[in-house]
């Protein structure tokens, strides 16, 4: 029996994902569209335009006063805005990544195995550009 389970888990683990249809990728597209756009409206608040930065913004810097608690609490403030900053700028760059991929056509395709990623990675994240396989072999190594 437990031969059988063994059998069937790795059987089950090998069959190949199915491409993407087009109604899937129009759904992903639109929520990564909407991602994207929460996204830029999130940067607003944490950061401003910068045209010395490569990406054109830097962190806010907040102005609460000259008092050192008021100092503390601007420097807490940056570093958290920062810190907002440079996460919010990674996922934007990875849904525009995706979005490129969509209107190529490579969209839910394993860049390094070149086989369909799946439709529930695909759900779960949407920007992922290697299937599960290739992923964990990535991380392992």
């Amino acid at each position: 029996m437990h031969c059988y389970l063994l059998y069937f888990f790795i059987f089950k683990n090998m069959e190949k994902e199915k491409e993407l249809d087009k109604k899937t990728i129009e759904e992903l597209k639109k929520g990564l569209q909407d991602r994207k756009n929460q996204i830029l409206e999130d940067l607003e608040d944490v950061a401003e335009k910068d045209t010395h930065e490569s990406d054109g913004v830097s962190a806010k810097f907040p102005e609460y006063g000259d008092k050192s608690d008021e100092n503390a609490q601007e420097i807490s403030e940056y570093s958290t805005n920062l810190a907002t900053e440079k996460v919010l700028e990674k996922t934007l760059r990875d849904i525009d990544s995706a979005l490129a991929r969509i209107e190529e056509g490579t969209y839910g395709v394993c860049k390094y195995c070149g086989q369909p990623i799946g439709e529930k990675r695909m759900r779960a994240r949407p920007v992922a550009s290697a299937c599960v396989p290739c992923k964990s072999k990535l991380q392992s190594s």
